[in-house]
């Protein structure tokens, strides 16, 4: 079982907003090298990311579907990644305090990830999980709102 939490720095509608956008999945998904919108409006339930993944000469293409969606608590997203398997995958965004409690739970389903799933496959997607949830963090952290302000209330920035 891969479970894995992040504190991000930011009220979770910004993180929120983050998940919500589809231009934005390659900037902290780990894996896919491009991706674009394939069907319906993300993250509405049935809606749909294609990408590619890159490993090394070789190219997989795959694809992200919203099974669930609880705007702006909880997102649950079945990945297919063809040959390497599918996943799922549950976003939950939690208040903390001022700042979001991300946890990020994933469990292979089917093909080769499935049915090999043992601790040394969920120690890697701890890791990966680890790096994504990151850059996320990241994402969120570093993005000032329209007006320029940081996100912070009165537009202040925080220290520490």
């Amino acid at each position: 079982m891969a479970v894995r939490h992040r504190l991000v720095e930011r009220p979770p509608g910004d993180v929120w907003a983050a998940l919500s956008d589809p231009s934005r999945y390659g900037e902290w998904v780990v894996g896919p090298s491009e991706s674009a919108e394939r069907s319906g409006r993300w993250p509405e339930c049935g809606a749909s990311l294609e990408y590619t993944i890159r490993l090394g000469p070789w190219a997989v293409a795959g694809e992200t579907i919203v099974r669930h969606h609880e705007p702006p608590r909880h997102l649950e997203l079945e990945v297919d990644s063809g040959w390497l398997g599918t996943a799922r995958i549950a976003i939950e965004v939690r208040p903390w305090g001022e700042d979001t409690l991300v946890i990020f739970d994933e469990h292979p389903l089917r093909g080769p990830g499935g049915f090999l799933h043992n601790p040394a496959v969920d120690t890697v997607l701890h890791l990966r999980n680890r790096r994504m949830l990151g850059r996320l963090a990241d994402v969120v952290e570093s993005e000032t709102r329209a007006d320029g302000s940081s996100g912070e209330p009165g537009g202040q920035q925080r220290t520490g």
